[in-house]
């Protein structure tokens, strides 16, 4: 009988999704035809490390890693114009903060690449969509948009008990895997402050980017200053060590900030 379903894992190379196709190559988890990684052209340089070293390690074990992007332009360049594509925290010219704008970034850089992926490669075939998803993220878990495509959530479907991202990352160590970083453009807005504290230290140039960024999406929309820190100042300004920064979100932008942009 042929094969009706093409199986892929969205490969972000954050702990969970890479969890998923270590689990395929080691069979934990049964094959699959590809990891699809939509690749922002944004992301960490420990991101890009991590897949440099991990892509011969997973196609040498049966897994397949295919890249696709969605013809970005640099960091600066995709926020010149009066787009702003991520969701930006704003606030009114006199400082007062007014809320946080919608973002287009996960649509635009990577839903829509693995798409037109999947449209090219899948030969009328279903595709099951394999998250990297874990119990503590569970209201993150959608059904698809499209009718072709069928979300799945091994971490949390396919064992007896559902796993937390606590015992992904035990599973990486027992394995002598690597503990990858949240994966996400370097100048994200769904952060803690600590993370951008350790982006700051990190001497990768990812700082540098995250800043020219900030400073490129100010006045973009009319009528509001826009940051990519909730503390609404210039990064460089922003205090990482206080409890300011994420404490003060309001329910909706809490809300969103349970998007899919960490797999």
């Amino acid at each position: 009988m042929a094969k009706t379903t093409m199986r892929i894992i969205s490969l972000g190379w954050g702990v969970q999704s890479f969890a998923l196709a270590c689990m395929s190559a080691l069979g934990v988890l049964p094959p699959v035809d590809a990891a699809v990684h939509a690749d922002t052209g944004h992301e960490r340089a420990e991101t890009y490390a991590l897949a440099e070293k991990m892509t011969p390690w997973l196609e040498a074990r049966g897994v397949r890693v295919v890249t696709v992007r969605g013809g970005q332009r640099t960091a600066v360049e995709e926020h010149a114009s009066v787009s702003v594509m991520i969701a930006a925290f704003t606030s009114w010219p006199d400082g007062k903060p007014s809320g946080m704008l919608r973002r287009q970034c996960t649509h635009d850089w990577k839903i829509a690449p693995m798409r037109r992926w999947f449209q090219k490669h899948r030969d009328g075939k279903r595709v099951e969509q394999w998250i990297g998803i874990t119990l503590d993220e569970v209201t993150r878990m959608r059904s698809s948009d499209v009718q072709y495509i069928e979300n799945a959530y091994p971490l949390i479907q396919h064992f007896e008990r559902a796993w937390t991202r606590t015992k992904v990352k035990q599973w990486l160590l027992d394995n002598d895997l690597p503990i990858p970083v949240k994966s996400s453009c370097v100048f994200c807005t769904y952060r803690d402050r600590a993370t951008w504290h350790e982006i700051k230290l990190s001497e990768n140039g990812d700082w540098e980017k995250a800043v020219a960024v900030d400073a490129a999406i100010r006045d973009k929309r009319p009528g509001y200053l826009c940051y990519i820190c909730s503390q609404r100042k210039p990064l460089p300004e922003c205090d990482f060590r206080s409890q300011e920064d994420y404490g003060q979100l309001t329910m909706w932008e809490a809300e969103e900030c349970q998007g899919m942009c960490f797999l």
